[in-house]
C-alpha cells in the first residue's frame, strides 16, 4: 500500500506535468496560434479620432484601416494602399478653378483635390451596433432602460451583424474630426487645410449648444464642403494649397472609417457609463478585433473572421531576403489566430517571464540590459552569450525621433538674437555632453543630435557634411566634440569668463524645469548640472509634476528645459516645424517650445514646408539647418535608438518605425515555443524530495509509537 502511494506521488511529480506549473496561461493554449505581450497601463482612448499615442496604436492600428499604409520592408519609408484600390489621384486647382500641374509654383495652387477609390466588398467585423431584425431595422439602436440595465459589456448583445465599408464611412471619420466635443488632437491642423472643415465646427458648436444634454448629434445631417461621396466607393478630399504631407495623414487612424451605426448605437443613454462605448470597444474593418477589454488583467485581440484578406509583401531588399523576411511572400494575413497582452507594471516580473518564454518579445530596461547587451570592440551592441544560446533575437533602429535640450528664447538672458544669448548657448551645447548621457543614462541607446532631423528622414545628412561645427570637429574620419576649452573660449566672448558676468560680477544663474522627483530623475539631473558647473555656471532645478510644467512652457515662463518629439510621419517639415516663429508655445499654443523666432528661417520653412522631396527642397533644408545650428536654440541633443527582443520562434519581425499596423506581418512557432518553454521551465525537485525525505523521518517514530501503543492496549 505505502509503495503504490509512493509510485503515484512520483508520477503525479513528473517533469512534464511541473513544466506547467509556472505557466500563466490556460494548458489549452499551450500550442495555439497566439502572441503573448503585455502592457503596462490602460489604453485611454480606442476611438481612431481622439487616439494619438503609442500605446493606443498599438491596438487599434491593427483593428482599424485608414485608405493608405507604409510598406512593411521598403526604406525609405513608402506609402501604399490599405484599403484604397491604387494611390489617390491627386488634382491641382488654380485659383480661378482651373486644373494647374503638379509641378507649378506652389504660390500658383490653391487647391488640391485627392479621390480616393476603396475596394468593394470589404466588411466590418461583427459588431451588435450593426444587426438588423428580419424588416431591416437595427435591433440595438432603441434601447430601453431594462435593456440597458442586463448589459454589462458589449459580448452580452446576443446578435451581432456586419456590412460592407463605404466611403461613406471615411466622410463620416472626418466630420467626426471637426465635431468639437470629441477633442480631436489634429483638428487645429486639418481646420488650416481641409476646405470648410472649420466652418463645420463652427456649425456644430452652434447646434451643440442648443441641445438638451445627453441628446444625440446626427452628423449625417451635416455637410462637409471639402468631403464629396462620389460614389458608394469613392470619395475626394480638397485642402487648400499644396501639401504633399496630407498623403501621410491619410495612413494614420485619424482617417480610418467608423460606421455611423457604430456612433448612433454608442451614444444611447446608460452604456457609455457600463464602459460600452468606442473608446472601449473598436469597431473596424482591419485582421483583429478586441475581444476582451479588462485592463487589470489583460486585453485579447481574435482574429477578424471577416477580413478582406492581405498578402504578405514580396518585395524588399538583399537584406530582408538573407533574414528570411521574404519567405513567406505573397502569403495571406494575418498569420496570428489571436494576441493576448497581459498586465505587467513591473519591469522585472515582464522580464522573467520573457526569459522564460511566456512572452514572445521584450524590451531592455536598465534593469535587464547587462543581462541581454554587450559592447563590441567597435562599440556596436550584440547579444550576450545567455541570450544567444536562447536563441533570442536582436533588432536595433535609430528613431525617428528628438530628444533635445531647449532654450526659452523669450528669457532675457537665455534667449534672443543677441550674439550675447547666442555664443551662450553655444558654449553651453559644447559643455553639455550628450554622448556621455547617451552612455549613462541609456545604456549607449542613442545617437547625438547635430540638427533637429533625424536619420532616415529626408534632409538628415551623414558623415563630415552632416556634423554641426558649432559643437563638432571631423577628427579621423569622425565626428568629435569640440573640448571644454573651447566652450570656455565662447563664455569669455559671451561675457562670462568662468561663469562670472562681466556686467555685474556676479555668477551667472540659470533655472531648468524638471519634471518629476524620482532616483532616476535626481541622478540625471545631478549630470545636467555638473554639465554647467563645468562652465562655472550654477544652475538652480525647478521640479514639478508634468502638468505644472506644460503650464510653464505655454505661459513661456521656462528658461532651460528637456523635451522631445516623435514623428507623424517621414517629412523634414514634422521636424523643422518645431522652430518655425509662427507656431511658438507661448504665444500660439503651437510646438515650437523654445518659442524660437529667426526671419530668415520662417521665411525658408514657408518655401520649403509643401515642396516634393528634390534637389531644390534639399538645399532649402541644408540652409535652415545652418541657421538653427548657429543660432542653437537647442542643444540637439540626441536621436534614441530603439532595441527589442524576439525569440527564436518569432518569424518576420522587422522595425518599422513609421508603420503601426504590424502585427498582421508576424508569424510564430507554437510548437516551437511549446518546446522551450518546457526546457526553460524544468522544476527544481530536490528541495520538494529532502522536504519529503525529512517529513517521513518525522512520521516514523510516531508510527513506532502508535503501534507500541496499539500492542500494549491488546495486551
Amino acid at each position: 500500500m505505502y509503495r503504490l502511494a509512493l509510485l503515484i506521488f512520483c508520477v503525479s511529480i513528473s517533469p512534464a506535468s511541473f513544466a506547467l506549473w509556472n505557466n500563466p496561461y490556460p494548458a489549452a493554449q499551450i500550442e495555439e496560434n497566439i502572441l503573448y505581450s503585455s502592457f503596462s497601463e490602460r489604453p485611454k482612448h480606442l476611438d481612431p479620432v481622439r487616439s494619438y499615442s503609442s500605446d493606443e496604436y498599438a491596438f487599434i492600428a491593427q483593428i482599424y484601416e485608414p485608405p493608405l499604409q507604409y510598406h512593411y520592408l521598403k526604406r525609405p519609408y513608402t506609402l501604399v494602399p490599405l484599403t484604397a484600390v491604387n494611390m489617390p489621384r491627386v488634382t491641382y486647382f488654380g485659383a480661378d478653378g482651373s486644373v494647374i500641374p503638379g509641378d507649378a509654383p506652389v504660390n500658383d495652387i490653391s487647391f488640391t483635390e485627392y479621390e480616393f477609390q476603396i475596394q468593394p466588398g470589404i466588411q466590418y467585423q461583427p459588431h451588435p451596433a450593426l444587426a438588423k431584425n428580419k424588416r431591416g431595422e437595427y435591433l440595438y439602436h432603441s434601447l430601453s432602460r431594462e435593456q440597458v440595465s442586463r448589459v454589462h459589456e458589449l459580448s452580452d448583445f446576443a446578435q451581432t451583424a456586419a456590412r460592407e465599408l463605404t466611403a461613406a464611412d471615411y466622410a463620416h471619420q472626418i466630420k467626426r474630426m471637426a465635431n468639437p466635443q470629441l477633442h480631436s488632437p489634429i483638428a487645429g491642423v486639418m481646420a488650416q487645410y481641409i476646405v470648410g472643415f472649420e466652418a463645420l465646427s463652427e456649425e456644430i458648436e452652434t447646434v451643440l449648444s442648443g441641445l438638451k444634454e445627453g441628446a444625440f448629434l446626427d452628423l449625417l445631417e451635416f455637410r462637409l464642403e471639402g468631403v464629396t461621396v462620389v460614389d458608394r466607393h469613392t470619395y475626394r478630399i480638397r485642402i487648400r494649397g499644396k501639401y504633399p504631407q496630407f498623403l501621410y495623414w491619410q495612413a494614420m487612424p485619424f482617417f480610418a472609417p467608423i460606421p455611423w451605426e457604430a456612433e448612433r448605437f454608442y451614444a444611447q443613454p446608460g452604456l457609455k457609463e457600463r464602459n460600452i462605448a468606442l473608446d472601449w470597444y473598436p469597431i473596424g474593418t482591419g485582421p483583429f478585433m478586441l475581444t476582451e477589454n479588462n485592463p487589470n488583467l489583460r486585453m485579447v485581440m481574435a482574429r477578424n473572421p471577416n477580413f478582406h484578406g492581405e498578402h504578405y509583401p514580396a518585395t524588399g531588399d538583399e537584406t530582408d531576403r538573407s533574414a528570411g523576411l521574404l519567405a513567406d511572400k505573397g502569403q495571406p494575413m494575418p498569420f496570428l489566430d489571436s494576441v493576448v497582452y497581459s498586465l505587467e507594471k513591473e519591469a522585472i516580473p515582464r522580464w522573467n517571464k520573457f526569459l522564460q518564454g511566456f512572452y514572445d518579445n521584450s524590451g531592455i530596461t536598465s534593469d535587464s540590459f547587462d543581462q541581454a547587451i554587450q559592447f563590441n570592440s567597435q562599440g556596436q551592441a550584440a547579444l550576450t552569450a545567455e541570450m544567444r544560446d536562447r536563441g533570442i533575437r536582436l533588432s536595433t533602429a535609430v528613431a525617428t525621433s528628438m530628444y533635445y535640450m531647449g532654450f526659452n528664447y523669450l528669457h532675457p538672458v537665455i534667449g534672443g538674437s543677441g550674439e550675447r544669448a547666442r555664443k551662450l548657448r553655444q558654449a553651453i551645447s559644447i559643455a553639455v555632453d550628450f554622448e556621455e548621457y547617451i552612455s549613462i543614462f541609456r545604456n549607449g541607446r542613442g545617437v547625438a543630435a547635430h540638427g533637429p532631423i533625424p536619420p532616415g528622414i529626408f534632409g538628415h545628412q551623414q558623415g563630415r557634411a552632416g556634423i554641426n561645427p558649432y559643437v563638432y570637429d571631423w577628427v579621423n574620419g569622425r565626428a568629435e566634440r569640440k573640448p571644454l576649452g573651447s566652450a570656455k573660449q565662447i563664455l569669455r566672448e559671451a561675457g562670462y569668463p568662468d561663469g562670472i558676468d562681466d556686467e555685474t560680477g556676479k555668477s551667472l544663474v540659470l533655472h531648468f524645469e524638471a519634471i518629476g522627483s524620482g532616483p532616476d530623475e535626481k541622478a540625471r539631473l545631478n549630470w545636467i548640472r555638473k554639465q554647467f558647473q563645468k562652465l562655472g555656471i550654477q544652475l538652480i532645478v525647478r521640479a514639478t509634476d508634468y502638468n505644472r510644467f506644460r503650464e510653464k512652457m505655454l505661459k513661456g515662463k521656462s528658461e532651460i528645459f528637456m523635451w522631445g518629439w516623435n514623428a507623424d510621419y517621414p517629412d523634414p517639415e514634422n521636424f523643422l516645424f518645431l522652430l518655425y516663429g509662427p507656431n511658438s508655445k507661448a504665444k500660439n499654443n503651437g510646438e515650437n517650445a523654445s518659442n524660437y523666432v529667426n526671419p530668415e528661417f520662417d521665411r525658408l520653412f514657408e518655401q520649403m514646408k509643401n515642396m516634393e522631396n528634390n534637389l531644390q527642397r534639399k538645399t532649402l533644408i541644408d540652409q535652415m539647418v545652418s541657421i538653427v545650428r548657429r543660432d542653437a536654440p537647442w542643444t540637439w541633443g540626441f536621436h534614441p535608438q530603439d532595441f527589442s527582443l524576439q525569440h527564436a520562434w518569432v518569424r518576420n519581425h522587422k522595425p518599422n518605425l513609421m508603420a503601426n499596423n504590424t502585427l498582421k506581418y508576424v508569424r510564430i512557432d507554437p510548437k516551437m515555443r511549446a518546446t522551450q518553454r518546457q526546457q526553460w521551465n524544468q522544476p527544481i525537485l530536490w528541495p520538494l524530495i529532502l522536504i519529503g525525505v525529512l517529513l517521513g523521518i518525522g512520521v516514523i517514530p510516531a508510527i513506532f509509537g502508535f503501534h507500541r501503543h496499539e500492542k500494549s492496549t491488546a495486551l
